[in-house]
């Protein structure tokens, strides 16, 4: 018999090293991602950012806690987010979350982050693939997440956000495109 252990947030905040919980069970964060991951998710960041504008209520934040429940701690890459400021983390649903593919990553981000993200309602959820220089992108629709569609070099707004902030996939992928 194999007994899989059961872990809680106030046990997730002891641990050191980098980390995330999924219904209890912890998963390792990767080492430091690639040069391009974190690029890409900077450009990324930069460009919410200049869309949002100064909201007042708007962040825009790499690598930071959602706190989804007290056995579910994920930590996306990018994340817009309405309302949670002067939180610790991040308490309810952000608007979009954006997650940059690594090898060690992909099944996790592609089957059980997007399974929670859906049935968490978060807005749109956004699959980057480096390599591929492609972005998928997903919007909750009635419960569930349907594809917008892929994008390499596109502008894609999203319009079901008080804001709609944008991202020009074109300039995110600039740098990485192989000639």
């Amino acid at each position: 018999m194999c007994a899989v252990e059961y872990y809680t947030y106030d046990e997730y905040t002891q641990w050191e090293g980098d980390w995330e919980l999924i219904e209890g069970i912890p998963l390792a964060i990767s080492p430091a991602p690639m040069i391009s991951h974190q690029a890409i998710a900077s450009q990324i960041i930069t460009q919410i950012s200049n869309t949002v504008g100064k909201c007042p209520n708007c962040l825009v934040l790499g690598e930071t806690d959602w706190k989804v429940n007290e056995d579910t701690v994920v930590r996306p890459d990018v994340i817009l987010t309405c309302d949670e400021i002067g939180k610790a983390y991040l308490t309810k649903a952000p608007e979009i979350i954006i997650e940059v593919i690594s090898k060690s990553t992909a099944k996790r981000d592609e089957q059980t982050k997007f399974k929670l993200y859906e049935k968490e309602s978060v807005r749109y959820y956004v699959i980057v693939y480096p390599d591929d220089c492609k972005a998928k992108i997903y919007r909750l629709f009635n419960g569930k997440y349907l594809k917008e569609g892929d994008y390499l070099s596109q502008t894609y707004r999203f319009e079901e956000t008080a804001r709609k902030p944008q991202i020009n996939f074109d300039e995110v992928f600039a740098r990485w495109r192989k000639a």
